[in-house]
């Protein structure tokens, strides 16, 4: 029943395309596109947490590199759900942009992922309402561009948004965690003006 709806859902999204919206969606989807939003948010975390971004940029790292393999080794290779455009029953009915498809399985989608866990954790350190707004969006827009593309089901990106955020607040508590000196002038660890954190 519920991989029906999802089969369902698929088509009528997918079937909604145009040339215009391939090239737009392509480029939506291509992870180099973000690079110069990514050395953006890098810098705004520089600049808020200062020596702490030493801890910021390995713990980037980690929840990346984390929701990437789990949604791979973890989902894919245990769930081994093909992707739509792989799809015996859905042949000749899903629209793929030249011809792409990628890897044979799809729950849960990678790029969801990968960006709701870099979503949920830069707007936890940001802590900015208009940053939210724009990354959420991000992060949705990345992971609606897998579904027009023919490469993933609506369950694969949600799966994938809900285990990237998660990961993405895993790791957000880490942080929370560490040790307070080396954050103690960020907003979030401020428990009070000159309190010496030694008492």
């Amino acid at each position: 029943m519920l991989e029906r709806l999802d089969h369902d859902i698929f088509l009528f999204l997918n079937s909604i395309h145009s040339p215009w919206w391939d090239k737009f969606m392509s480029l939506v989807s291509a992870k180099l596109t973000w690079v110069p939003l990514y050395l953006i948010i890098l810098v705004l975390l520089a600049l808020k947490y200062k020596r702490s971004f030493l801890i910021i940029i390995p713990l980037i790292i980690l929840t990346i590199t984390a929701s990437d393999q789990l949604s791979v080794h973890a989902f894919k290779e245990v769930f081994q759900r093909f992707r739509p455009c792989h799809e015996p029953v859905l042949e000749g009915l899903v629209h793929t942009v030249n011809g792409r498809c990628g890897g044979l399985y799809g729950f849960v989608s990678s790029h969801a992922a990968n960006s709701f866990a870099a979503a949920v954790l830069s707007l936890g350190l940001m802590k900015k309402k208009w940053f939210t707004a724009l990354i959420l969006f991000w992060a949705a827009l990345v992971s609606y561009s897998r579904i027009y593309l023919g490469v993933h089901y609506p369950g694969d990106v949600l799966g994938g948004a809900m285990l990237g955020a998660l990961i993405g607040y895993g790791f957000l508590s880490v942080f929370l965690l560490m040790d307070e000196r080396l954050i103690y002038n960020s907003n979030f660890f401020r428990t009070g003006k000159g309190k010496d954190v030694d008492n």
